[in-house]
């Protein structure tokens, strides 16, 4: 399995082997070269504009300065994928108009703005010095180890050399010996080298990609995932239903006519009465497979829309039904399915718990949002958790960032309230 970062990468065998220590020596050692070329561009973008702000001239080099953290973060941003694959969220959010001047208002209003140039300042001041000091000890001194023989060969004619400028090395054994003590401690380190990569990139990644943006990132990319199942579940249920309406449910009507064509040629006697019993099983099962044909998927709600399918549900119901929907357009159709099924099991809950003489169904659609509410006289005390199918509605309804509430005092009325964002998307025919 592949590491996502360095800390991972350390927890497994072969770490010294692999990329990763140079991965983050490459980071410690840019950071320290890129915050030493920041320090000299605030600190100039700065003196500069304080002198020529007097003349007013200035005034766009010190708003300059305030914006510095921006190309620095998208910089970080770079940088942080050596030692951590997961990308880090950019939290700036696009300006609402083209033109300088928008975008300069909307970057001086958001809060990342000044997080970012806070860290620019760190980075310049503080953080570029310790990749530097990381990068000296953890691995320039271990290589001027192994070094040891080679440079008493090159610079000291095979006599003598300087180890660190702390030590003088007069024999080869020595020089050997410094150069396995070299080997020996570039291994250990190297993990040296992650630690200080991990820590240094955990710390900018909390100052410039905090985790509130990285968390609602999550949620935006949920929701899309969420939003792009529940099409592909509405899309297969569309296929099967026209699978069986347009396959299955042809071969059974052509079924039951041969059936009949053949009770009726057939002389009167067992093999007559065999043939009627086959040609009412056929019937029968054909009228099961009509209403599963229109329970996955009702011909009438794609071909029609909500308030066709919902007068054609409440014609079909155990209870006398009132429709008052007040539709003019199309809805999605994840909306639409998803408040059909959600009618059709109110209604069913009407027909079988609450007792009720009647019930309505009423909606309409403003403000961006679909409302619906189903009502009936019956006896009330419905529960969501008296598994009434209510909790499966509530769930379906929440897929779509909806809304479902419930009011039914013992002796009624019970009245079921439902809400889906939505927008219209074509006129009816």
């Amino acid at each position: 399995m592949r590491s996502r970062n360095v800390w991972q990468a350390m927890s497994r065998p072969g770490f010294l082997l692999s990329p990763w220590p140079w991965r983050s020596a490459g980071y410690l050692l840019s950071g320290a070269v890129t915050g030493a070329a920041v320090l000299v561009a605030i600190v100039l973008l700065a003196a500069v504009g304080t002198v020529l702000a007097l003349v007013l001239v200035g005034l766009p080099l010190l708003v300059a300065t305030a914006m510095a953290g921006i190309p620095v973060a998208a910089a970080e941003r770079r940088r942080l994928r050596l030692v951590d694959r997961d990308p880090a969220p950019d939290p700036r959010r696009a300006p609402a108009d083209r033109g300088l001047r928008p975008w300069l208002v909307t970057r001086l209003r958001e809060r990342a703005t000044w997080r970012e140039l806070g860290y620019a300042l760190l980075f310049a001041g503080l953080l570029w010095p310790v990749d530097a000091l990381a990068v000296a000890i953890a691995l320039l001194c271990p290589l001027s180890l192994v070094a040891t023989p080679l440079l008493m060969a090159a610079v000291g004619g095979g006599r003598e050399t300087k180890v660190l400028k702390l030590w003088t090395v007069t024999t080869w054994p020595a020089a050997f010996g410094f150069a396995l003590l070299g080997l020996v401690l570039l291994g250990l380190c190297g993990y040296v080298l992650g630690v200080a990569a991990g820590a240094r990139a955990q710390l900018t990644r909390s100052l410039i990609a905090s985790r509130e943006v990285e968390l609602g990132a999550r949620v935006v990319e949920l929701s899309r995932s969420r939003m792009r199942l529940v099409d592909a579940f509405e899309a297969e249920r569309r296929r099967i239903e026209r699978d069986l309406h347009d396959g299955a449910q042809q071969r059974l009507v052509a079924l039951t006519m041969t059936l009949g064509l053949a009770r009726l040629d057939a002389p009167p006697g067992p093999l007559a009465d065999r043939l009627d019993a086959a040609h009412a099983e056929a019937g029968k099962a054909l009228a099961e497979l009509r209403e599963l044909v229109h329970g996955i998927h009702p011909k009438v709600l794609a071909d029609y829309g909500l308030r066709a399918a919902v007068e054609d549900a409440a014609d079909r119901s155990a209870v006398p039904v009132e429709v008052d929907l007040a539709l003019s357009e199309r809805l999605p159709e994840a909306v639409e399915s998803a408040a059909y099924f959600v009618v059709c099991e109110a209604l069913a809950n009407v027909a079988k718990h609450s007792g009720a003489s009647r019930a309505e169904v009423r909606g309409e659609h403003r403000d961006g949002r679909l409302f619906l509410q189903v009502r009936d006289d019956g006896r009330g005390g419905a529960e969501a958790a008296a598994g009434s199918g209510l909790t499966g509605l509530a769930d379906r309804v929440s897929v779509l960032d909806g809304r479902l509430s419930l009011s039914s005092p013992p002796g009624g009325p019970t009245l079921l309230r439902v809400e889906f964002p939505c927008e219209w998307t074509e006129r009816f025919a």
